[in-house]
């Protein structure tokens, strides 16, 4: 099953403005692939990948994976309602996955900006933490409220079906609140 843990960020200030003009350079970029996209009207990740890949890297600054997950980002965006054109906000998030991210040690974790990669400390709830070690997928670097986030996608184990030894049913209804499986009405 998957779920979502959260780690808070604690960068220094030079690793905040990196991360703030990475967050800037990659929306920018979706900005400018969003209006290319709909003037082709086109949502074909690998013909933008084909038409636009070398402009995003040289015009954006951005990493090779950068700036595959930017058209990724506008076409999940543009497929969802190809009549109007999206728009990214310069400090929307940004996904990340394990070309771009990864968990070094309990606290700390290291992401590409568009100045290289930083390695940076986190603190997460116990409970987030522990499952941290089955990051899977994407995360997405978010800026919320002048502070740091990322939310991780993690792999955690179903747990065993649980068989019920004894059971009650409850009807809710109108004119009796609740009726259980036993006739009690309540």
């Amino acid at each position: 099953m998957k779920l979502v843990a959260t780690a808070k960020l604690l960068p220094t200030p030079e690793q905040d403005t990196s991360l703030l003009a990475t967050l800037e350079s990659v929306n920018a970029a979706c900005n400018w692939l969003a209006e290319r996209a709909f003037e082709l009207k086109a949502a074909d990740k690998y013909r933008l990948h084909g038409l636009h890949y070398r402009d995003l890297r040289e015009k954006f600054g951005l990493s090779s994976q950068m700036a595959v997950r930017a058209i990724s980002k506008v076409v999940e965006s543009y497929k969802r309602d190809r009549t109007r054109k999206p728009t990214f906000k310069p400090h929307g998030a940004i996904a990340y996955d394990q070309r771009i991210l990864s968990f070094k040690a309990m606290d700390r974790v290291s992401l590409l900006t568009i100045s290289g990669r930083i390695l940076l400390p986190y603190v997460a709830g116990s409970y987030h933490h522990a499952r941290l070690e089955g990051v899977r997928g994407q995360s997405d670097l978010v800026l919320r409220k002048g502070k740091w986030f990322l939310y991780v996608t993690v792999d955690v184990p179903n747990g065993a079906p649980i068989d019920p030894e004894g059971w009650l049913g409850v009807d809710l209804g109108i004119r009796n609140l609740a009726v259980d499986s036993d006739g009690e009405k309540d």
